[in-house]
């Protein structure tokens, strides 16, 4: 399973900094030095854990927490600031932030911090995603269907696909929501790659006759649907 993370801090070498530190725990990681950037960002969902500087140009952290939390967004969120006094502290957690980390720090405690955090997803991560009639299986990489018993494996994008839409299975997924946590923020994907991907996907979901589809929904992405109900 790849952790994502997403660093919200304008004081760009600092953020660089953590990044190399993550990357070397095997993290995959974003950086955003502008609030509203950071909000654009982190509001895709695609993130397993948001460091979130207070002190933003733009927009500040708390902003960006509470809008988050408003819609939802279940990243894990670390406060990452100077501010040091008590009612930043709650202010933050009390508004829905994880954790809460002052300037300066020493890294090996916000990487203890991260891990803690990116632990209890961990712990919370089902082996096996259901939907409809299909059990995926995150170990295997296989997609069985439940009604016929036929099971076929994915490669890895198509497995991420899959799970992505799993996950998210009341939601209109935009194309760029699907590029940032398949395919990453920093890479640059040929509109065509994603039809492609999905095309394969749905050619092995019909192979193991599961009545599970990826529906294009015109002018806004897709949806994963269970025959011809939508999913409520």
């Amino acid at each position: 399973m790849n952790m994502k993370v997403l660093i919200v801090e304008d004081e760009y070498n600092l953020a660089d900094v953590i990044r190399e530190r993550l990357e070397k725990e095997k993290l995959i990681v974003d950086i955003a030095t502008d609030g509203e950037e950071g909000y654009y960002y982190a509001a895709t969902g695609v993130y397993d854990l948001i460091i979130l500087d207070v002190m933003l140009p733009n927009m500040s952290g708390f902003e960006i927490l509470n809008k988050l939390r408003e819609e939802n967004v279940a990243s894990k969120i670390i406060m990452l600031t100077a501010k040091s006094m008590l009612e930043d502290k709650l202010n933050g957690l009390e508004n829905g932030a994880d954790d809460y980390l002052t300037k300066p720090f020493h890294m090996d405690e916000l990487v203890a911090r991260i891990n803690v955090q990116l632990k209890r997803n961990v712990k919370n991560y089902k082996n096996i995603l259901t939907f409809g009639d299909l059990e995926l299986n995150t170990t295997t990489l296989k997609v069985t269907c439940t009604k016929t018993n036929e099971v076929v494996e994915l490669i890895k994008k198509e497995f991420q696909l899959l799970e992505y839409f799993i996950n998210n299975p009341n939601q209109v997924l935009s194309k760029e929501q699907i590029y940032d946590r398949v395919w990453g923020l920093d890479n640059e994907v040929e509109s065509n790659n994603l039809e492609a991907y999905l095309s394969f996907v749905r050619k092995k979901l019909r192979a193991i006759d599961s009545t599970v589809i990826i529906k294009s929904v015109r002018g806004m992405g897709y949806k994963i649907e269970y025959g011809n109900q939508e999913i409520k």
